[in-house]
């Protein structure tokens, strides 16, 4: 499958537990089988290791809760019209979880020409390569990391994903395989004009790279505040519901108050009943700020690796829980916050909210 170049896309995430079903099949699997028959440009599941939902269950990594049924969250980008005609399908599998709709730009080669914004906001790259993929004798992660970290980026964070579609063709780990394909996803924030000196690199550097641009703002930098999140409505001129996402980047070997950084902010937020979730997925490599890039090696004490936690809620929810968020990364940390046009909480027969695409400028 060949896409065009620089088009407007959308990016659909799903966020459930690993073990429910849709029928027959895991819910996981039926997914990615969906999205495999219509040949999705872009697709990654990937496992958690913390979450909370609107039924207030916390799952951690501290606990035996976790190993019963972790959190994991599928990801899919492609044309407005491909992810438009999935969501009822995706819906009508999903009985309990989270879904958000979100506006994305895929660049699927040709990076050197990409069309980039043009205003003051950060840009988030996600990079999708194949798992065994090398660079100079490598992991390809390592020099994409080592590219970013050299122009400045604000941070980075790799993800081994377990399956997904690249080029429209599945990609899946499976025992006594190279699994060369697999997806690993990169997520990347810097400038714009990082972005622009970055991509023609990649293009050189990477074997068929899928890259995903999108528009942020840093709200934090290694524990010093920049910016809160943009204060928005809570609808936009034609009622359609605005949600916000915020994005903390930390690592397992960073504390607060004698835990890593990630639990305790899980904690946090989950005794707080301010938000109605939140998710947190482990990466094997990665940077933010000036720290080197960095992972986990055969020989260490104590795991080194970053952690992302994942918040979407409404405006004041997000404003109330970045509070907290400011408070448990006074030293460390990179955070950042997007508008979310979608979302569609279900469980069982109570739904909330929706998948239509509110418009709103800030």
């Amino acid at each position: 499958m060949t896409s065009p170049v620089n088009g407007t896309y959308l990016k659909l995430t799903t966020y459930f537990g690993e073990r429910q079903r849709a029928g027959s099949r895991f819910l996981a699997e039926a997914v990615l089988d969906l999205y495999t028959e219509r040949e999705v440009a872009s697709s990654i599941m990937l496992r958690g290791i913390a979450s909370f939902g609107p039924r207030h269950v916390i799952r951690s990594d501290e606990s035996l809760t976790l190993s019963e049924d972790p959190p994991v969250a599928v990801t899919a980008v492609d044309t407005e019209s491909t992810i438009t005609a999935l969501l009822d399908d995706v819906i009508g599998l999903t009985r309990r979880g989270l879904i958000t709709v979100e506006r994305a730009r895929l660049l699927d080669g040709g990076l050197s020409g990409a069309s980039l914004p043009t205003d003051g906001d950060a840009i988030k790259l996600t990079i999708s390569i194949g798992r065994r993929r090398r660079v100079g004798g490598a992991a390809a992660y390592y020099a994409v990391c080592d590219l970013l970290h050299r122009h400045h980026f604000a941070g980075a964070t790799v993800f081994l994903g377990v399956d997904g579609t690249a080029h429209g063709r599945r990609r899946r780990a499976r025992f006594f395989s190279a699994n060369t394909d697999v997806p690993i996803m990169i997520v990347a924030v810097g400038s714009a004009a990082q972005a622009r000196a970055v991509l023609p690199e990649l293009e050189s550097l990477l074997y068929e790279p899928l890259v995903t641009v999108e528009r942020v703002q840093v709200c934090k930098r290694d524990g010093r505040l920049l910016a809160r999140p943009p204060v928005l409505p809570a609808a936009d001129a034609a009622g359609r519901e605005l949600r916000q996402k915020l994005t903390i980047h930390t690592s397992e070997s960073t504390h607060h108050d004698g835990v890593p950084i990630h639990r305790a902010l899980i904690r946090r937020l989950w005794e707080s009943e301010t938000a109605s979730g939140a998710t947190v997925l482990r990466g094997i490599w990665g940077f933010y700020g000036d720290h080197k890039p960095h992972g986990d090696k055969l020989i260490q004490y104590g795991r080194q690796v970053p952690v992302t936690t994942i918040v979407v809620d409404t405006p004041d929810v997000i404003a109330r829980s970045f509070d907290i968020v400011d408070e448990v990364t006074g030293s460390h940390g990179l955070v950042t916050c997007e508008m979310v046009p979608a979302l569609l909480m279900l469980d069982g027969d109570v739904r909330r909210g929706a998948t239509d695409l509110a418009d709103y400028r800030y």
